[in-house]
């Protein structure tokens, strides 16, 4: 139906926000999801035609962006979601290495407005852990990833990170209902789907994701473990964001453009042959 895979991201994000929001009771504030969506186009629109000096501007990633924020952070003044939704467009700006922004700019919002301001937190537990919300998740998810050639980077996240659970559950005695509790999160699927695997800002080559996804893994399962930190994935993801430069530089590979396929074929061909 739609040409651009974004315009499926937006369609997406945009349920699971109307659907938390009637089957969750979330408290949120109509207002500072507009805030937010504003802020980000606002932000992307400026920048654009003052650094870039593009005429033609697409809106499509920082309303995704605006709709991540919305579905994962919580404020109590919209000054704070001002912060999180500029930040986040700023760093694609600032952050980045051959035209390539290699922080994931929702996460970057929601970790500058943690760490900066007093009133914003996140939620991981909010989705519940009802086997239904992750179906829906790695449905839509899955027809993303399809389309953008991502899925070996959820893969390698949640299999790296669902086995350091294991051993430790097998390792502390535990019964397997607490491992499932511990993986049966909407919010750590919706994490490995639609956040882990923004092909923009992650590795360009396959064993590239691979190695970062799991490395990813491995500091999400020491936070949440051994820091108690429940914002662990996020965190993570901050911190190992910058080791995107170092494996695109250890293993080459043309970066992911939002093109159909007859495009992207025509320019990885160009690549190899400007390689040879």
């Amino acid at each position: 139906m739609f040409k651009d895979i974004r315009d499926y991201q937006i369609l997406f994000l945009s349920l699971f926000l109307i659907l938390g929001i009637g089957t969750r009771d979330w408290t949120l504030r109509p207002e500072l999801i507009l805030i937010a969506i504003a802020t980000c186009l606002v932000t992307q629109s400026i920048l654009s035609l003052v650094i870039t000096k593009e005429a033609n501007i697409n809106l499509r990633s920082p309303l995704i962006t605006s709709l991540g924020l919305s579905l994962l952070l919580r404020a109590d003044h919209g000054t704070t979601m001002v912060l999180a939704a500029a930040t986040a467009i700023g760093s694609k700006f600032v952050f980045q290495t051959g035209d390539k922004h290699f922080f994931n700019p929702a996460n970057f919002g929601i970790i500058s407005a943690l760490a900066l301001t007093p009133d914003a937190w996140v939620s991981p537990g909010q989705w519940g852990e009802e086997w239904w919300y992750g179906l829906l998740f790695a449905g839509t998810g899955g027809m993303i990833l399809q389309r953008v050639g991502r899925w070996d980077t959820t893969a390698a996240f949640l299999g790296a990170y669902s086995l350091l659970e294991a051993v430790r559950n097998i390792w502390l005695g535990w019964t397997w209902d607490v491992y499932l509790h511990r993986l049966m999160s909407g919010s750590l699927i919706l994490f490995a789907l639609f956040m882990v695997t923004d092909p923009r800002s992650i590795p360009n080559s396959p064993i590239g994701r691979i190695v970062w996804a799991v490395c990813i893994a491995i500091v999400t399962f020491i936070l949440r473990n051994y820091f108690f930190l429940s914002t662990a994935v996020f965190w993570a993801l901050f911190a190992l964001a910058p080791l995107t430069i170092l494996i695109d530089n250890l293993w080459f590979a043309p970066r992911f453009a939002w093109l159909n396929k007859a495009e992207i074929k025509t320019e990885n061909h160009s690549l190899q042959v400007n390689k040879v």
